[in-house]
């Protein structure tokens, strides 16, 4: 049995002679001398085992068995061509698809700014962002299924490389309240109100209600919720105030929401993960370091 194992340029000379109608326009077109071109077919034919083409009045006419296999060919070429494009899109970090998992608050406040920006100059790259729970994020990021997550309370992986990020906590309170006069706000401040705080097994509150304790001052619990973002619209609609990260903050500044740094400084830990096995993209990595580069403003 013959072994046809074509190579690529030797089709590229096939399909300029076709399409040029000669091996002099051929030449031309492909950047090489008109011998190259003819050694070219000369070798794609022996290797194939019949004529490429007829001769008819010193023209080159395609053969029956090249006019057969031409469409094929030309598939050939234009998904080779296709897969140079997108190869070079790769390189200049152009295209491809990021699968990223995040806490729920960063799905609705800080994440799609970042986003936005970023696909803005790449459009060929898509997207994917699943909000869940720090639980599930862990369960992913250890199954390889997402290129990056957004996380607290991440205790640490084998499997799964992190970077920690101490984010500046803030008090948050509806307009036009007294502690608007403040520059400062400390628990003592707090301690009339009531307050909207994360879940009171979280490294987050305990670390608040010791902050309170510290203080010798009453934690007044009204509401207690996983997000940041949660407690922030509480806040505006008057339900009480918070303490949060002023990543959350910051989107409700004009939604009926001021604010005020908190002290003790305390800061809110995220960890920016993604798993150690699996070799990130290019695009990806220049992604994180995006995501990584907007978190300056907030940093504590």
């Amino acid at each position: 049995m013959r072994d046809v194992k074509p190579r690529l340029r030797q089709l590229e000379a096939l399909m300029a002679v076709i399409d040029n109608g000669s091996l002099t326009n051929a030449a031309s077109e492909l950047n090489i001398s008109q011998p190259a071109v003819t050694r070219l077919l000369t070798d794609l034919g022996n290797n194939l085992g019949f004529s490429l083409f007829d001769r008819r009045n010193g023209r080159l006419i395609p053969s029956q068995e090249t006019r057969f296999l031409q469409p094929d060919i030309r598939r050939v070429l234009e998904l080779m061509q296709q897969i140079s494009d997108v190869s070079q899109e790769l390189t200049e970090r152009r295209a491809g698809h990021l699968r990223i998992a995040c806490l729920p608050g960063f799905a609705t406040s800080h994440l799609p700014n970042v986003v936005a920006t970023f696909l803005e100059k790449r459009p060929s790259v898509s997207m994917t962002i699943e909000p869940d729970r720090p639980e599930r994020i862990l369960e992913w990021m250890i199954g390889e299924q997402y290129d990056f997550g957004i996380t607290d309370d991440f205790a640490g992986h084998p499997a799964v490389e992190s970077t920690d990020v101490q984010i500046r906590t803030v008090c948050v309170f509806p307009q036009n309240h007294p502690l608007e006069t403040l520059d400062v706000i400390t628990p003592a401040d707090m301690a009339n109100e009531n307050i909207i705080h994360t879940k009171q097994n979280s490294e987050f509150f305990i670390g608040l209600a010791k902050a309170f304790q510290s203080a010798h001052v009453e934690f007044h619990s009204r509401v207690e919720t996983r997000q940041f973002t949660a407690a922030c619209e509480l806040v505006c609609k008057g339900t009480g105030i918070a303490v949060v990260s002023a990543l959350d903050a910051a989107k409700y500044v004009n939604q009926g929401l001021q604010f005020r740094p908190f002290r003790p400084i305390m800061p809110h830990q995220i960890s920016l993960v993604r798993p150690i096995t699996k070799q990130p993209s290019m695009v990806a990595l220049e992604f994180i370091a995006d995501f990584e580069q907007s978190l300056t403003p907030f940093l504590a």
